[in-house]
């Protein structure tokens, strides 16, 4: 596994299953895992690997079944209130995914040969699957299978916008924290876990105002959206990237880990249900905007990251089990970039599906969905060549 990946984000370690971190014993509410010696490989985080898998879950869940939530006929109905939960009950996996990759990429030992050593590694991995899966979904989706004519002027505005396709924004955003993992790394590890927490703090706050403005705004009658292009999709996550680094070595007591689970889950809870009636409550969706860099999602998504890491720590992953969750979090970046993909072949082949209306055929496409991703991820990681933008 590669730090390179913009999903799949956790370095390569040699260590074995016994190597997971352990828990100091303690009454406290939390503690924290000493970190490893600073010349070996990291410890292998099997936590953080699982919570990998559970999020790509989520990631594909919110694009299938998000297709029902989009009809806005349906709106009310009982099966467009079940792919609601499971649409905006997983929307906390993509701050989640950049957590992880702030736990691992912020870690001093990824900038020890220096800042043009980390780019040429990082860049060098996601630049080719950049290139590749634009070109993908636009030739073969967009203007093969859906029949759309692609301009080069609405190109050029689809790449400005990193709208090229539903979730390829990602690894424009992904790319520019990137850019400045460098500067921040150096910057937390001297001032150690405290000046973490306090810098996360402040920029999921800073965040958590941004996208109060907007709904604000339009209640007082003057639109004010916040403009989002490739370039700029990072800084609403730099909050959860330094949060990542700051929360991994912290465990919480068994009893902690359950509320922050029941917490998390009462969170993502109000936000479904708030999304549902939205219309009817137009201060409490501008003041808590339902989307990822909401307070909502970020709060649940804190409290998840964390008890995924106290869960991981006290495990004891056997070989095979550990080597399971490991071959499954490493495609997790090739299924992120497959199955929007094999979900568009469903789509073409099963008019329900394409319609979008039927829970019974979206529920039965979603493990279909899955299942094909990751088989054709974990293949295509065995392939040469292939394997460069998988």
């Amino acid at each position: 596994m590669t730090a390179s990946h913009p999903v799949n984000v956790a370095p390569a370690a040699e260590a074995g299953p016994a190597s997971s971190p352990t828990p100091h014993r303690s009454d406290a509410a939390a503690t924290t895992v000493p970190e490893s010696r600073a010349g070996g490989p990291p410890p292998r985080e099997y936590g953080l690997d699982a919570l990998r898998v559970v999020a790509i879950c989520g990631v594909v869940a919110i694009h299938v079944f998000g297709v029902i939530v989009g009809q806005d006929d349906l709106r009310g109905n009982l099966g467009w209130w079940v792919a609601t939960a499971i649409d905006i009950g997983a929307i906390w996996t993509v701050p989640a995914f950049i957590m992880i990759s702030g736990a691992f990429v912020l870690d001093p030992r990824a900038h020890r040969a220096g800042p043009a050593a980390f780019y040429r590694k990082r860049f060098a991995r996601i630049l080719p699957a950049m290139i590749v899966w634009h070109v993908v979904y636009v030739v073969v989706v967009r203007m093969a299978m859906r029949g759309e004519e692609v301009s080069l002027t609405l190109l050029t505005r689809l790449l400005i916008d990193g709208k090229v396709f539903t979730a390829l924004y990602f690894l424009w955003l992904i790319a520019g924290l990137y850019v400045l993992a460098p500067v921040i790394a150096p910057f937390l590890h001297a001032g150690g876990r405290h000046r973490a927490l306090i810098t996360a703090g402040v920029a999921l706050g800073w965040t958590m105002v941004a996208y109060m403005i907007p709904g604000i705004a339009l209640m007082l009658g003057d639109s004010r959206p916040n403009i989002l292009t490739s370039w700029n999709r990072w800084w609403p996550y730099v909050g959860f990237f330094i949060a990542g680094w700051a929360l991994r070595r912290v465990v919480l007591n068994r009893l902690w880990t359950v509320l922050a689970l029941i917490g998390a889950g009462l969170l993502l809870a109000e936000a479904i249900w708030q999304f549902g009636v939205a219309p009817q409550h137009r201060l409490l969706q501008a003041t808590f905007p339902v989307m990822a860099t909401g307070t909502l999602v970020a709060a649940a998504t804190l409290l998840i990251f964390m008890a995924s890491v106290s869960i991981g720590s006290r495990i004891t992953w056997r070989p095979a089990v550990g080597r399971l969750v490991t071959r499954l979090s490493d495609a997790s970046f090739g299924v992120f970039l497959i199955h929007l993909l094999v979900f568009e072949v469903f789509r073409q082949l099963i008019p329900e599906v394409k319609a979008g209306r039927s829970l019974e055929a979206i529920g039965l496409t979603y493990p279909a969905v899955l299942v094909i991703s990751f088989a054709v991820s974990m293949v295509a990681a065995r392939i040469p060549y292939v394997r460069a933008v998988f």
